[in-house]
């Protein structure tokens, strides 16, 4: 069989519906933190030209231009809403958090803002409380507080000169929180595909604004960088999504902990950056809160569905 063989692309197919669902959504969820490790890496190289709220552009502009394959046919007929007003607060809230973000990799340590951006899931159970009125126990609570100390633990106020890409980080995962609460109670009536195409739409042009006030004709280099980081981030998003579609969450949600390992080898390889003892350390206790606060959710809402049987 030679590589090109159609026949071997069947085959492939075949080994993948064989695998189990927990397997599917593990596999994906590894695919998931590479192409996020990529993507990081190739926005700071990429900011070596361009401007990150530039970059950000970009990155909404393409990543729209690989999602029309998906809104061809009947993806298009689900992209209706009634909530118009809620997917536009969601687009200027994400779009605030990409700015951050994208402002912070181009300053600080790669494997810093990927550690420090573990503590948004510890946001969104918080802002779940206020906002949503959910109900958390002490143990959660006390999980919780474990992040937040995990975040110091990083931060070393007192200690060291906190940097202001580690507050861009902080700033960057709260308004992602927030994002994730609004989509959330969009999640009640929206498809899926509605949510991840206005995402898009709105992205992108409330992303124009900013770009134009710094913009520069990215050279033949820059676009090369650009296009892919446009294709790395939709990647990652869409494996994401497929991964947590496959199966729970709380069975792939530790493997999200690889980006940690990523973003530090491919810091090390082409920027030379080691990151210090307190970050991992730090970074370990915040992960190991979030996703002990998902385990807790999970056997919630286990519960919940017993109680309605």
């Amino acid at each position: 069989m030679t590589p090109f063989d159609p026949g071997g692309f069947a085959g492939l197919g075949a080994l993948w519906r064989s695998q189990s669902p927990v397997m599917r959504g593990v596999l994906m969820m590894c695919i998931s933190t590479v192409a996020f490790a990529v993507m990081h890496l190739s926005v700071r190289i990429a900011s070596s030209e361009l401007h990150p709220f530039q970059i950000a552009f970009f990155r909404n502009l393409f990543g729209l231009a690989f999602l029309l394959p998906l809104l061809i046919g009947p993806g298009f007929a689900q992209m209706r809403t009634k909530r118009p007003g809620l997917h536009a607060l969601r687009g200027t809230v994400n779009i605030l958090a990409m700015l951050l973000f994208f402002s912070a990799l181009t300053t600080t340590p790669l494997a810093k803002v990927t550690a420090l951006g573990f503590t948004a899931p510890i946001f969104t159970s918080v802002l779940s409380v206020v906002i949503l009125r959910e109900q958390f126990h002490l143990r959660r609570w006390a999980a919780i507080g474990l992040g937040f100390a995990g975040m110091l633990i990083i931060l070393r106020p007192g200690f060291v000169i906190i940097e202001t890409g580690a507050l861009l980080v902080i700033a960057s995962a709260l308004l992602w929180s927030v994002a994730l609460i609004i989509v959330k109670t969009l999640s009640r009536t929206e498809s899926s595909v509605a949510i991840v195409a206005w995402m898009g739409i709105f992205l992108s042009l409330l992303s124009i604004g900013p770009a134009l006030w710094v913009w520069r004709d990215p050279s033949l280099w820059a676009w090369g960088w650009l296009v892919f980081i446009g294709l790395s981030g939709s990647a990652a998003q869409v494996s994401l999504s497929q991964s947590l579609k496959e199966t729970d969450p709380t069975a792939v949600m530790p493997f999200d902990f690889l980006k940690l390992v990523w973003a530090t080898l491919l810091a090390f390889w082409y920027f030379g950056e080691i990151p210090d003892e307190m970050t991992l350390i730090g970074a370990a206790v915040i992960f190991g809160s979030g996703l002990y606060v998902a385990h807790r959710e999970r056997v919630a809402a286990k519960a919940d569905k017993s109680i309605g049987k």
